[in-house]
């Protein structure tokens, strides 16, 4: 499980913490030829070959359910919600915030109420930065990052320091990817109001220690922050369990559509915390002298929301849970050993995170020594492959590793060996193109 006490397999750092993570489990039984029929878009071809996508850290491809859930909702009751008395703003409400159910219960969030609907990860830490944090951070207040953040989760929190005056500390990571916790105690002190740090690094692919630096923060009084991004794509998560006090992920990593976010709060958060934005569907009552706000989660859902993309959650959570979250983190335990061991055979490539597959999520990033990253992925993608290049959101981890950029392949519950013995042979391929030895 990547998310859980912290007395759980989890990475620490050391080497005792290590031996505790179970080995990696063999293919549960996802029956992965019969998983890419659900997904109309695997069934394209890229310059007359296969469509092998493996940029799934970026967004996931999704399944038919989803696709139809959309339609259906567009076709057969498309209407606002909450707002009217009439058959289809009455359906169109109840698949609203039934999704809004089904994503408490996927994360164990307990009360959905404590569920907000944004547009992505991005603006859900946003909103805390903006109605948790200019009130409750001052100057001289201290947050606590670290070097594999995403900027998604540097940016607001710079904002904010501009703003109100509190100041960044950054807990360092060692060369092969692993959070420095014996330094965390270091940047912890009785100035600092919160934590804010990834659960697992969309660079390096790196499983964070939750629940260990969630008991660590709250020791010192600070609250904690999760981006689950890449994280709750890929195994069950807890927020309970973890430690956390706000969540926050992109579903659109998890087969579901782009345009909807989610932010996890604790219900006595959100109650003090004032709205994000101002406008239609968030306010109690409205005059020109004052307004009073709705109750959460409506507080923070201003205007019309994204219907159809929540709807379409909904049914991704759906597919998700038929597959069994256990199930996906086991299957994805072995395509990441397959590919770490695939990769290992190239010479010619540098292999960033760490090297033992228990530790890593669905991920990896690799340099080829001679070629640019661009380069690289423009080539493979000529045979098909789809892979990233760049520095991925994550500039200051890309500054700490003395790199520019890096190729990065992310896989999910349709991606198989096969697909990695692709991934392997466009990479010789692409040595071929620029007439390099490739052994």
């Amino acid at each position: 499980m990547l998310n859980t006490s912290s007395t759980e397999p989890v990475v620490a750092g050391s080497a005792s913490v290590h031996e505790e993570i179970e080995a990696p489990v063999a293919d549960a039984g996802l029956d992965v030829s019969r998983i890419k029929q659900d997904f109309p878009i695997l069934q394209r071809q890229i310059f007359g070959r296969r469509l092998v996508y493996l940029d799934n850290a970026a967004t996931s491809q999704k399944p038919q359910s989803v696709i139809d859930a959309i339609s259906d909702y567009y076709s057969g009751y498309n209407s606002n919600v909450h707002r009217g008395v009439h058959t289809l703003a009455a359906e169109a409400t109840a698949a609203y915030e039934d999704a809004r159910k089904k994503v408490a219960a996927f994360i164990n969030g307990d009360d959905p109420k404590s569920i907000i609907f944004t547009r992505n990860t991005t603006e859900s830490i946003n909103l805390v930065a903006h109605s948790w944090g200019r009130r409750h951070l001052f100057p001289n207040d201290e947050i606590v990052l670290t070097a594999m953040e995403h900027h998604s989760n540097i940016v607001p929190w710079q904002l904010l320091a501009k703003d109100v005056g509190c100041k960044i500390r950054v807990l360092d990571i060692t060369d092969d990817g692993y959070l420095r916790l014996d330094r965390l105690e270091e940047l912890l002190n009785d100035k600092t109001r919160l934590v804010a740090f990834t659960h697992v690094s969309n660079a390096l692919g790196t499983i964070n220690p939750v629940r260990q630096i969630a008991d660590a923060a709250h020791t010192h009084g600070a609250l904690v922050l999760i981006d689950g991004a890449q994280g709750m794509p890929h195994d069950s998560v807890d927020v309970e369990a973890m430690g956390a006090d706000f969540f926050a992920c992109s579903p659109h990593k998890a087969l579901g559509p782009t345009g909807v976010g989610v932010l996890w709060t604790r219900r006595d958060l959100l109650e003090e915390m004032d709205p994000f934005l101002g406008g239609g569907e968030m306010i109690r009552d409205v005059s020109f002298e004052r307004s009073t706000w709705a109750a959460v989660p409506h507080k923070f859902e201003a205007g019309t929301p994204s219907i159809a993309d929540v709807i379409g959650l909904g049914a991704a959570i759906d597919y998700l849970d038929t597959l069994g979250m256990d199930n996906i983190r086991a299957h994805e335990q072995a395509v990441i050993a397959y590919t770490l061991e695939r990769l290992r055979e190239l010479p010619f490539l540098t292999v960033y995170g760490p090297d033992d597959p228990r530790h890593r999520c669905g991920l990896v990033s690799f340099n080829d020594n001679d070629i640019h990253p661009h380069d690289l992925g423009t080539v493979v993608d000529r045979h098909g492959v789809a892979i990233r290049a760049g520095h991925h959101c994550a500039k200051p981890l890309m500054h700490r590793l003395g790199l520019v950029a890096s190729a990065r392949a992310s896989f999910y519950v349709y991606n198989d060996m096969e697909d990695v013995d692709s991934l392997v042979e466009a990479l010789y391929e692409a040595r071929k193109v620029f007439d390099l030895p490739t052994t």
